[in-house]
């Protein structure tokens, strides 16, 4: 992959549009990326990152379409990246744009554009570009497949980032671990790791579910069986469960079969003896049901006896009734016939009560005579009730009439009071609006010098807390500084003190009869004696672990002493040399004056809007007074004819009200009178006629009971019965008919007389030996039906337990298989002797691989004296496989990286970065990767090591690459002659090429 032109707008700190010519920096093969803190010289290497894959490297990845966007750049200008390059053979064009929040083309406010991406390939043949693709997921897969790397990955290779590998020679097996596997995509090993585990798991709950499910059977079985089965003490997955349960099983089914033959002959006799006991109980009840019958006979015909007297009753009672039906429809007639004649009475009583006293004694005909001459007079009225609706009509119009004339002379005087102020009135809104508008101008010139103070002084504060950081930093790194060369100065005194008694040490491991491991000999006639104060092997290791401790504890005490003192210089920058409580009294003093003038100007709006409502208030008044003048003039004709009308129309009224105070009322009072007099009439007629109907009645009734043969209608109706009584005396009679009938034939029957002449019968005693008859036989089926169940469940227990195991067999062996299989990828099998897992075991391949290709840059740069080793050792209990160390060719001893100096750090940091590039390159199809990065790391060198440094760099170019250093040590600008630099100022940052 080369690079060949790289375009930047408004990205990062980048306000306008930027490009970098990677083909002039590439000729000299050693190009430096340089400029102030701050200026955006990793802005540039995010820039190629998010053009290849959408996003930017580490945990600036989450700014995507937000601080991506250069807040120096005109609002109208959209974000975009545009990088040229060729790969795999092919000349690439990528154009990025992200979310883009733009203000709209029309009104006030701001719409959201989607991401786009563009893709382009240069075809030499037609000499032109063409278009590929516009999708965002098939440009990211077709540069993915090209690149043959993931974004991590490129950015560990291209970029190279040496912080990175500085914790990384440092890391433990674990975060060495993470890294790797996330360069070289082992993901799969330790999904085979992680799918053997849950295969054996599943495997094994498989296992233990089929031995549940077995033991579970055997329990059952051992519950019908009883005392006859028992089941051994294994638990489930233990071997043997299987052969134990079976067995077991086996037992308790003869046993059972055992029971269940004596438990057929007992039910056999059981039945016999309940036969005899129920045939001799039934002789008895039957003999017992006769004689009771018999009893119960006598007893009824006596209480019929009894009674005969009050049935006598009875019969002659319903005789009665029988012959007071005949009178029953003529009371009914007459009942009707008075309720009817009180109503009417009633009615026209209430009906006279409401008339003159002059009608009291009037009939029906009178009543109605003067109904229809009151309804001749009302139908008179009729042309006088249209005159008097008028006569309100006219009325009322003359009062509206008048009520607007006064309101006119409102609306004239006060629009000439408000129209002679008009001139003053005017004049002051003018003035608000100009001193409205002046201040809002003023608030715009403040408000652009409010940002600018406020991040001053926001730099100025942090200023002030990093160099408090700094000196609290600088005493920590100084502190463990101290602790880390007491730490060592312990651990070595203390290898020494071991080693001057490690003959002792290795004289308690001999053994007489046994060769010695140093010697060889046999016989050990003069061990060696452990002195006072000897030190054993761990307490060497654990004065060594206090000092790597204290050394890491050191070296992250320096690093974070460093960020400090880089944080405090980009403040100090930003802030300048002013006092913070100056920038503060500056900017209060600002926002204030800008507050002021905000006021100020928020009465612009109500002034302008409040000249419009005056203006629009003046046009109003202007239209009412006309419009007031011009109905004045029209209602002057209208009020004449108005009075016309009123005086002819109260002259006609006069005549027809006569004494009622109005024409409606002498209506009413007529309508009143014409409705009373009907009511009058109807009621007394009426009356008339229910009269006479209550006459007719009585002599009906008078008869009907003279013929039924009753004295009087009054003792007829005594001797009615109601419908309920009647038929309650009827259900009397028939029922003693029924019972004197069913008394004679009980004591006529043959067999009932016999059975009362008969001891009688003892039922308790009969009862008593069929409920004994009976339990034995019910205990004795229940004790067949529990055998026969128990065999029947035992058998069935059995055959299923019997194909659990044939089931199981398959699936125990595959069990082991695989429980192998996960222990010995998952490094806990005995067989893994270094108890290194899979994804260890291929990332300690790939380690070496990596220790071998860093090397030898390592001892270029070092002069030959150091050399990068991968160990497979084991660190305390933990796993072996990604051991790191260092061999110091000067004292012949292997080491710790995290011994190293800071710029020995430099040196294998920057081997280990440039040695995994080509490692990760080869691993993905030996992809040519001719342009690479390494980010800062040099201000640590020598001038000697940084010559070193920048040889190894420069023979890159052999492999026909160009590396871009980026660095803000002012030495490499001498050294470096390609350069690429980045300036910032006030409008945004910008990128100068020099030297090409």
């Amino acid at each position: 992959m080369r690079l060949h032109r790289l375009d930047l707008t408004a990205f990062g700190p980048f306000g306008a549009t930027q490009s970098v010519d990677f083909d002039a920096l590439s000729a000299a093969g050693l190009f430096l990326l340089h400029g102030p803190t701050g200026a955006g010289k990793t802005s540039v290497l995010d820039a190629v990152c998010y053009a290849l894959y959408g996003t930017v490297p580490g945990a600036r990845q989450s700014g995507q379409g937000g601080t991506l966007r250069s807040d120096h750049a005109d609002p109208a200008t959209r974000t975009e990246v545009r990088l040229e390059l060729t790969v795999a053979g092919r000349r690439l064009e990528i154009t990025r744009q992200p979310p883009w929040e733009r203000p709209k083309r029309r009104g006030s406010g701001t719409t959201l554009d989607k991401a786009q991406t563009w893709l382009r390939e240069y075809d030499a043949e037609g000499g032109a570009w063409k278009d590929l693709s516009r999708s965002h997921q098939e440009i990211g897969e077709e540069i993915s497949q090209l690149l043959g790397m993931s974004r991590e990955q490129f950015c560990q290779v291209v970029l190279l980032p040496q912080g990175d590998f500085a914790r990384f020679l440092r890391a433990d097996a674990q975060a060495r671990g993470q890294l790797l596997g996330r360069l070289f995509d082992t993901q799969r090993f330790a999904d085979v790791e992680k799918r053997l585990a849950e295969r054996r798991k599943a495997t094994e709950a498989r296992v233990r579910e089929g031995d549940s499910a077995l033991l579970a059977d055997a329990h059952r079985m051992q519950q019908e069986a009883g005392d006859a089965m028992e089941l051994p003490e294994l638990a489930p997955g233990e071997p043997g469960l299987a052969e134990a349960v079976l067995a077991a099983a086996a037992v308790a089914r003869s046993t059972a079969r055992e029971r269940r033959t004596v438990a057929h002959c007992r039910l056999t006799a059981a039945e016999s003896a309940q036969f005899t006991a129920d045939r001799a109980l039934a002789d008895v009840r039957e003999l017992a049901r006769l004689q009771d019958r018999f009893a119960q006979a006598r007893q009824r015909a006596a209480r019929l006896e009894e009674s005969a007297g009050e049935h006598r009753e009875t019969q002659a009672r319903m005789e009665r009734a029988r012959k007071a039906e005949t009178v029953a429809p003529a009371l009914e007639l007459r009942e009707d016939a008075e309720a009817g004649h009180r109503y009417a009475a009633a009615a026209e009583m209430r009906a006279r009560a409401l008339l003159p006293e002059t009608f009291a004694g009037a009939g029906a005909a009178g009543l109605a005579g003067a109904a229809r001459r009151a309804a001749e007079e009302l139908g008179g009225l009729e042309s006088a009730r249209r005159a008097e609706r008028r006569l309100a009509d006219v009325v009322e119009e003359r009062g509206r009439l008048d009520r607007q004339e006064r309101a006119d002379e409102d609306v004239l005087r006060e629009a000439e009071s408000w129209l002679a102020d008009w001139d003053t009135t005017r004049a002051g809104l003018q003035s608000r609006v100009d001193a409205a508008q002046e201040a809002a101008t003023r608030a715009e010139q403040l408000d652009v010098r409010r940002e600018p103070a406020r991040r001053r002084l926001a730099a100025a504060r942090l200023r002030d807390e990093l160099g408090r950081d700094t000196d609290e930093a600088q005493r920590t790194a100084l502190a463990s500084g101290t602790l880390a060369l007491e730490a060592k100065e312990h651990w070595l005194r203390l290898k020494e003190q071991r080693l001057a008694g490690i003959a002792a040490e290795l004289a308690a491991r001999l053994i007489t009869g046994e060769p010695c491991a140093v010697c060889g000999a046999t016989e050990h006639p003069a061990p060696a004696r452990k002195f006072a104060g000897h030190v054993d092997g761990e307490a060497e290791e654990r004065a060594e672990a206090a000092h790597q401790r204290a050394e890491a504890q050191h070296a992250r005490d320096e690093r974070r002493l460093a960020t400090a003192r880089e944080a405090l210089a980009a403040a100090t920058a930003a802030a300048g040399d002013a006092p913070t409580s100056q920038l503060a009294a500056e900017a209060d003093e600002l926002e204030q004056e800008y507050a002021r003038a905000r006021r100020a100007a928020s009465a612009l709006h109500p002034a302008q809007e409040e000249l419009r409502l005056a203006e629009r208030e003046r046009e109003r008044r202007l239209a009412d007074r006309q419009q007031a003048e011009v109905r004045t003039a029209s209602r002057l004709t209208r009020r004449d004819g108005l009075d016309v009308e009123l005086a002819s129309l109260e002259e006609e009224l006069t005549q027809a009200r006569g004494s009622a105070d109005s024409v409606a009322a002498r209506a009413a009072q007529l309508e009143r009178q014409v409705a009373l007099l009907t009511d009058a009439a109807d009621a007394a007629r009426a009356a008339e006629d229910t009269a006479r109907h209550l006459k007719e009645a009585d002599a009906r009734l008078a008869d009907a009971a003279y013929r039924a043969g009753f004295e009087t209608p009054q003792a007829a109706a005594a001797a009615l019965l109601a419908d309920t009584a009647y038929r309650l005396l009827q259900r009397r009679l028939d029922e003693r008919q029924s019972e004197e009938a069913a008394v004679r034939a009980v004591l006529a029957e043959s067999d009932t007389a016999e059975a009362a002449r008969q001891a009688p019968a003892d039922l308790d005693a009969a009862e008593g030996a069929a409920t004994a008859a009976a339990r034995t036989l019910r205990d004795a089926a229940s004790a067949r039906d529990r055998a026969e169940r128990c065999c029947a469940e035992l058998d069935r227990l059995s055959a299923r337990a019997t194909a659990a195991v044939r089931r199981l067999a398959p699936l125990r062996e595959e069990y082991d298989r695989v429980a192998r299989l996960a222990a010995l990828t998952a490094g806990t099998s005995a067989d893994n002797e270094r108890r290194m897992r899979l994804e260890s075991y291929v990332l300690a391949a790939r380690l070496e691989q990596v220790a071998a290709a860093a090397t030898v840059r390592l001892q270029r740069m070092s002069s030959g004296r150091y050399t990068l080793v991968h160990s497979d050792d084991r660190t305390g209990r933990g796993r072996s496989g990604l051991g790191l160390h260092v061999v110091d060719a000067w004292t012949g001893r292997e080491r710790d990286t995290a011994t190293l100096s800071g710029g020995e750090t430099f040196f294998a940091s920057l081997a280990l970065a440039l040695g995994l590039a080509d490692v990760v390159t080869d691993e993905a199809g030996g992809i040519r990767l001719d342009t690479l990065f390494i980010d800062e790391g040099f201000g640590s060198l020598d001038d000697q090591a940084l010559d070193e440094v920048l040889d190894v760099l420069d023979s890159l170019r052999e492999r026909d690459r160009s590396v871009g250093i980026v660095s803000h040590v002012a030495d490499l600008r001498r050294r470096v002659h390609a350069q690429l630099e980045v300036t910032k100022s006030r409008s945004g940052s910008a990128l100068r090429l020099r030297g090409v």
